[in-house]
């Protein structure tokens, strides 16, 4: 085990089909929830861009949109062909960081659009340990929200519900440090309508950043004050 400077690190966003995102949103339409995860992926995407610390980033999915708005962000896109979720995603793209060179990965999902660059800077430039496992947790402290993986294939990832006690055995089993990274902007994942609110609050208590879903916040307002609704 050593400490060394900062590797060689790519990112991979694993983005199931819009059809089927974000299902538990309640009363939203298919059509608002489609646009919705479509902005989210597009705000991390950004974000992930504008960090220095991340030398690429893999898109790993079946959408058409989310290949297209890839493409766009300079990102590899990677054929989901299984679509068997979000753990069997993240292994495509580990498989295609270690084939290029990555000494470190970052998984990170596509519902955490209030990413700050900032911050996500500050998580990858500090001195890593390798081999090291880092889970960012989600706001209720059971799940996981980004996982920081050094060597890229040092466990095998397990996302869901309760995954942080999960990736926490997993390292114990491999033999590795553990640590647990408070990340403010990473701790918000979009699931539920109680989540979504959580979101439109962290954003309006900042400035700038997530340009796209803030925009499909105020449709969400509009419609909720008696707006038209989307179809």
């Amino acid at each position: 085990m050593r400490t060394t400077e900062r590797p060689v690190t790519f990112a991979i966003l694993p983005v199931k089909r819009f059809l089927r995102a974000k299902a538990r949103l309640g009363d939203i339409t298919t059509g608002t929830r489609r646009a919705l995860a479509e902005s989210m992926v597009t705000d991390v995407l950004m974000a992930l861009r504008r960090t220095e610390a991340v030398d690429g980033v893999f898109v790993v999915t079946s959408e058409p949109t989310a290949d297209a708005i890839g493409r766009g962000y300079g990102a590899t896109v990677l054929v989901d062909d299984v679509e068997a979720g979000q753990s069997a995603a993240t292994l495509i793209g580990v498989e295609h960081a270690l084939e290029q060179g990555a000494g470190r990965v970052l998984l990170v999902p596509g519902d955490c659009p209030a990413l700050d660059p900032a911050e996500l800077a500050e998580l990858l430039e500090r001195p890593v340990l390798d081999p090291s496992v880092t889970i960012v947790p989600d706001r209720h402290g059971t799940g996981t929200n980004a996982l920081v993986l050094t060597p890229p294939d040092i466990i095998e990832p397990s996302f869901g519900p309760d995954s942080r006690a999960r990736h926490e055995q997993l390292a114990q089993a491999a033999g590795v440090p553990c640590e647990i990274a408070h990340v403010e902007t990473l701790a918000i994942d979009v699931d539920t309508a109680d989540d979504l609110e959580a979101l439109r609050h962290a954003l309006a208590n900042r400035r700038g950043g997530a340009a796209h879903t803030r925009g499909m916040l105020s449709r969400l307002a509009g419609r909720d004050r008696g707006a038209t609704p989307d179809s």
